[in-house]
């Protein structure tokens, strides 16, 4: 009898904006991933777990809160509190491999700084030798069998940090060449594969991208004219009543001295990248449906966590809490079972992937989870239980450990930073969120509710914050 279950393919990109493929987002051409919106669910209040890339996707491979898998920080810095996962929790991966899935896996990995994909169920094909992952030299191969070989001092128009890290610049090669046609290549060669086997595959790309340095080439690299980028509202932050790293952060990430006129390259270079990254997801679409396999597949899009890009004036991410990095994409394709076009405002977390994927694939799903599988929301039910708020946690980078932990209702967040003021924003007032109301008396109430359903989840989670947390909110 033939394998009822369904193929799946998970496409996460890198540091990918929320708004980028929001109706009412920033004009960004995104047509292939607002396809997959029109074709299936856009859920609008999805969000990361934390918005800093190992935890992120630790988090959506184990389906637990950092502070419950150990990977709170990046895994390739010097103060990696735990360079690998424990061997001995569950994850999708092995999950479906264990009922009988076709696994494969291309592109970013940075889980884990000695561990690879292929040690959690999946048949790695590369792709990853950037991005602080060095697992194989496939892309150098790839550019070398094309004649093309290019360094930093051969990119036009290069934008640089105060210190000098590279931040935007025009990548003189064909299209071909770059990194995302390449993972997008690969990926088509794999679902033709996929297509011949016996098996339910389940592919995973991640794009390296559009995470800095935004390095694109013609068309995307003057696709958006910096004289037309109107700068988030958001850029009128004055850091007045917010915690003072808020401000440093502007020093250490470098950009202290951009103006409006370098942040309108920027955000230019930036949405070039996601067009670029688009048009490559429109490849694989493409192909799945020329190889038949559309009614029989699942498609996913998310991202591990959003981008500053001039927000609140920041580059790149940090202890912020701020839409801009915790909201993120989270679009969903099941021909027959989602309906097309359909939006979800429930509130999701990324990690919730991990339950769904193994839920849609009919495989069993480990107790003691830290999210829940989305299903019935596919399947167009919400059930009564369905939490109201998300809450996501930070705990540092290189710029030290910062424990931070936000509670998120549509309406208001809350921000607790453990060693500076805390932050309260009314996001129907004030959606760019540059007015902190932490002492503002007329949200009193909003406050303390805020901080017990904060205490709630902290004892629900087993965060470590809980006594001493609950003793600071309380």
């Amino acid at each position: 009898m033939a394998d009822s279950r369904p193929n799946v393919l998970f496409v996460l990109t890198d540091q990918e904006r929320y708004d980028y493929t929001a109706p009412d987002g920033p004009p960004v051409e995104t047509p292939e991933l607002d396809r997959l919106s029109r074709d299936g669910v856009r859920f609008e209040r999805a969000y990361t777990p934390t918005s800093i890339c190992s935890s992120a996707r630790a988090s959506l491979l184990t389906g637990l809160y950092p502070h419950n898998h150990g990977m709170v920080n990046n895994t390739h810095e010097a103060d990696a509190i735990q360079p690998n996962l424990p061997p001995d929790l569950p994850t999708f991966g092995e999950g479906l491999a264990d009922v009988g899935y076709r696994n494969t896996y291309l592109g970013k990995w940075h889980v884990g700084r000695d561990q690879t994909p292929d040690d959690f169920g999946f048949s790695y094909l590369g792709g990853s030798d950037a991005h602080h992952d060095n697992i194989d030299s496939a892309f150098g191969e790839y550019r070398a069998d094309m004649g093309v070989e290019v360094d930093e001092a051969d990119l036009e128009d290069p934008i640089y940090t105060d210190d000098g890290s590279l931040v935007a610049a025009t990548d003189p090669v064909p299209v071909e060449a770059t990194r995302p046609y390449f993972l997008a290549e690969r990926t088509i060669e794999e679902l033709r594969r996929a297509a011949d086997a016996d098996a339910p595959f389940f592919h995973r790309t991640d794009f390296l991208g559009p995470h800095h340095p935004y390095v694109v080439p013609e068309p995307y690299a003057s696709m958006y004219d910096p004289d037309e980028i109107e700068l988030p509202n958001s850029y009128a932050e004055t850091f007045d009543g917010k915690p003072q790293v808020h401000e440093n952060y502007v020093d250490y990430r470098g950009v202290r001295e951009f103006g409006r006129e370098t942040w309108a390259e920027v955000i230019a270079a930036n949405r070039g990248f996601m067009t670029l990254i688009d048009d490559q997801v429109g490849r694989v679409l493409n192909a799945i449906d020329d190889l038949g396999l559309t009614d029989d597949t699942v498609v996913a899009h998310a991202s591990d966590h959003g981008d500053f890009v001039g927000g609140h004036r920041q580059f790149n991410k940090g202890p912020l809490m701020y839409e801009d990095t915790y909201h993120v994409p989270l679009q969903i394709r099941w021909p027959g079972v989602v309906e097309s076009g359909s939006v979800d405002d429930v509130p999701v977390r990324l990690h919730d992937l991990m339950p769904t994927f193994l839920d849609v694939c009919d495989a069993p799903i480990p107790d003691g989870l830290d999210a829940r599988s989305l299903r019935p929301l596919l399947e167009g039910d919400r059930p009564d239980d369905w939490p109201e708020a998300v809450v996501s946690e930070y705990h540092g980078d290189e710029f030290g450990l910062y424990t931070q932990r936000m509670i998120h209702t549509g309406d208001y967040k809350y921000v607790f930073n453990s060693p500076d003021v805390d932050e309260l924003y009314d996001l129907r007032d004030d959606p760019a969120e540059l007015q902190n109301l932490i002492e503002h008396p007329d949200f009193e109430a909003v406050r303390r509710d805020l901080r017990e359903r904060l205490v709630d989840w902290m004892h629900g989670t087993d965060d470590p914050l809980r006594q001493w947390g609950a003793q600071a909110l309380g």
